[in-house]
């Protein structure tokens, strides 16, 4: 039988040990146990790498400390706009959705645009539209309110700023969620999910929707999910970039996520980490950053949870 594995990631940034309170370390490590083990009960149980990722990410987005459904960042409008994607190796099948509010779970919404539609990617009105005609309710603006949130963005409403939301110096590092599994068929998924940047303007969509930039999977290669300064990411069409240098490179799946994100973000001038997987079920978790909130879990019996470096 194959290797079957999972990571996932909650974001990555200034996460110095010791600036973060014992208790809430405590909180996210648990977090993280809680959608690492939502995934890998369904690779256990002979499910599909697709199935494991949607899981894993809904139970991060059901989590108040991340930057993805009930934790989402305030845009300028004091609204939330959020992001997601998916994308399953074996078919290069994938859905996407940007931009869209009151949706509890946006991964599960890019789920049904990759299975129930002809499209891959849909946004704003229209995914909303999408959505209903899916059965889809709406959460009220309360179920996203989050008081720490809502100060991170006092802080800056009214002005130019928009900050990443990992980007500040203090307890406030959250962003992007992922997972990327590999099944016991060698079937590789990954998926990404975000609330974007604090006080943003401008319909802004960052690299979590767009496949190839902030989410990728493909058997032959590799499974993808980003986390970091978006437009960066973008540039340098970071999730395919290492796919290609595992494909056109013959690198293996370390090297080719470590020279993405070690060498080439950084040259862009853009911070950050993705967790990847191949069609073996080894995992590569790299970043530039001081830490990146990380777990992975294998049929070999590894588990890892971790912050910092």
């Amino acid at each position: 039988m194959n290797t079957f594995s999972i990571a996932i990631h909650g974001g990555a940034g200034t996460l110095v040990k010791g600036m973060m309170t014992p208790e809430k370390e405590k909180e996210y490590r648990l977090a993280l146990e809680h959608a690492l083990e939502g995934g890998y009960t369904i690779l256990e149980n002979g499910g599909s790498s697709i199935d494991a990722v949607e899981a894993a990410v809904k139970r991060l987005e059901d989590s108040r400390l991340f930057n993805a459904g009930k934790g989402s960042v305030f845009t300028a409008a004091e609204t939330h706009e959020m992001d997601a994607s998916i994308m399953d190796g074996q078919t290069l099948n994938a859905g996407a959705v940007s931009l869209i509010s009151g949706i509890k779970n946006p991964v599960s919404l890019a789920r049904d645009v990759m299975d129930k539609s002809e499209h891959v990617f849909m946004a704003g009105a229209g995914a909303m539209e999408f959505a209903k005609n899916n059965n889809y309710t709406l959460e009220d603006d309360s179920y996203f309110y989050d008081e720490f949130r809502h100060q991170q963005w006092i802080e800056i409403k009214d002005t130019d700023s928009f900050q990443l939301d990992h980007a500040k110096k203090k307890d406030s590092k959250f962003g992007t969620v992922g997972a990327v599994a590999c099944d016991q068929n060698g079937n590789i998924a990954a998926a990404t999910s975000t609330g974007g940047m604090t006080n943003k303007k401008f319909g802004r969509v960052g690299d979590s929707p767009m496949i190839g930039a902030g989410n990728y999977a493909n058997n032959e290669t590799c499974a993808v999910s980003c986390t970091g300064s978006g437009e960066y990411f973008i540039r340098g069409v970071v999730a395919y970039d290492v796919a290609c240098l595992i494909e056109h490179k013959e690198m293996s799946l370390a090297d080719a996520a470590t020279e993405v994100i070690s060498n080439r973000v950084l040259k862009l001038g853009g911070d950050g980490g993705l967790i990847a997987i191949n069609a073996k079920g080894e995992i590569a978790m790299p970043f530039n950053t001081e830490g990146m909130y990380r777990a992975s879990k294998s049929s070999n019996g590894v588990q890892k949870i971790s912050i910092y470096k």
